[in-house]
């Protein structure tokens, strides 16, 4: 019996900022940031988007795509680092919202016995989720599983890591059946705790913050979106920790060159050519480069060798990636679904292919894995249109752009949207002070 990915959806930001029109504000040479990291589009949130409407797109997309049956779902698990609260799971918003809407065809909580919760280790915490939910069918091979991987990649202003910004959702089914990738049991893991990019509780004194309320105490905590983060430190760690997850999994499955036979190179990226990057050192320790000197590594990416190897194994994966932006938790699964929707449209054959993943998350870990592509992949991909779709999405300008990642605005810009809504949080009640509360615009 085989395990892994039945059938996977997807969702998008509904804005978008041209990722020129940042740079010529910001007094950045476009080009560096198109040509250089492969950026044209960032994907941004609407004032009624967050990760719980992204996590209930992708989710109920799932079902209504597969004509799946939710009571036959034993779980949704969810893979975040953009949490709306540190105790109720984002999931639960999610599932309840999906659970509305399916109501009228399959009863009121048609979810009642599933079982839902987050996973956070920063950017792998949607594969730490997959990991759990295979390891839970492998033992339970009659019941189905939904990992859904949802965040909002947001920076400071003006920040080294703005133009990387993006955000959106996966969700994919995770069963015996696995149409769309069979998962093998091996997994590559290297773990070090490390403070490369985190987002901790920042401490303010109440007497100098304005109007904070007298019920506060003396030291008050704030969380926000935007990381801690040195970005080439952060390169570092995550070249190191996939170094060490690919070792290891080169030890437990007893490949010799394990990459030589993947078709595609799936990353964790957090802008689209960070994966060609950050494996030119895998690439000259299997071949018997040398790798020790700036010099040395500018020669291995020059190279006409792994030219070739980025287009053949890596190029499509990125795609998608240039259109939205770092999605955390879902970029390395978006990145399974721009290689497997480029080749589809291109009919090209990929039964059996072998396709290996190299996800990271700060703080930090790796984890290194493949899947073999299944016969039926081309009916799950063709639901996808993923391309297509990333074309419905409404351009914003620059004004716009920096008055949504302040919070000023009230009201939608898609004002006519359809879907999922945040609809109001409650303020004054003190028993559910904070509750966020959803609608469904059909």
């Amino acid at each position: 019996m085989s395990f892994g990915i039945e059938a996977a959806s997807y969702y998008a930001p509904s804005l978008y900022l041209e990722i020129k029109d940042l740079a010529e504000v910001r007094g950045i040479e476009p080009a560096k940031l198109e040509k250089g990291l492969g950026l044209n589009k960032m994907g941004f949130p609407d004032v009624h988007e967050d990760a719980a409407t992204f996590a209930a797109e992708a989710l109920l997309k799932l079902i209504r795509d597969y004509h799946l049956d939710p009571k036959n779902i034993a779980r949704i698990y969810l893979g975040t680092e953009s949490a709306l609260d540190a105790a109720k799971p984002t999931a639960s918003y999610a599932m309840q919202m999906v659970e509305k809407v399916l109501e009228k065809d399959y009863g009121e909580r048609c979810f009642n016995n599933c079982d839902v919760v987050d996973m956070t280790f920063a950017c792998v915490g949607a594969v730490d989720a997959l990991h759990n939910s295979l390891d839970f069918v492998r033992v339970n091979p009659d019941k189905k599983a939904i990992v859904i991987a949802s965040d909002y990649a947001k920076y400071e202003l003006a920040s080294s890591g703005e133009y990387t910004q993006g955000g959106g959702a996966v969700a994919l089914l995770v069963s015996s059946q696995p149409d769309l990738l069979e998962i093998e049991n091996l997994w590559g893991v290297a773990t070090e705790s490390v403070f490369d990019f985190f987002k901790p509780r920042r401490h303010y004194k109440k007497e100098n913050l304005k109007d904070a309320p007298e019920s506060f105490s003396d030291k008050i905590e704030i969380f926000m979106d935007e990381p801690v983060f040195d970005g080439q430190y952060s390169n570092q760690c995550y070249q190191d920790r996939i170094r060490e997850a690919y070792h290891h999994y080169k030890e437990i499955s007893g490949k010799d060159k394990p990459y030589t036979d993947w078709r595609y190179l799936i990353f964790h990226l957090p802008y689209a050519f960070h994966g060609k990057r950050v494996f030119t050192e895998i690439y000259s320790l299997e071949n018997g480069l040398s790798y020790e000197t700036q010099e040395d590594q500018k020669a291995v990416a020059k190279s006409e060798s792994y030219l070739q190897f980025i287009n053949e194994k890596i190029e499509k994966t990125q795609r998608a990636s240039s259109e939205i932006g770092n999605m955390y938790t879902a970029s390395i699964f978006m990145a399974l679904l721009s290689a497997l929707q480029t080749s589809y449209n291109e009919d090209e054959d990929l039964t059996g292919k072998e396709i290996g993943f190299l996800g990271y998350g700060s703080g930090s870990k790796s984890k290194v894995f493949t899947g073999k592509v299944s016969a039926n992949w081309t009916k799950v991909v063709s639901k996808w249109n993923l391309f297509e779709s990333l074309k419905n999405r409404t351009p914003i300008n620059f004004e716009i752009y920096e008055k949504l990642h302040r919070k000023q605005l009230d009201q939608s810009i898609n004002q006519n949207y359809k879907g999922f809504g945040l609809d109001s949080v409650e303020l004054e009640n003190p028993l559910s002070k904070g509750a966020r509360y959803y609608t469904y615009q059909s």
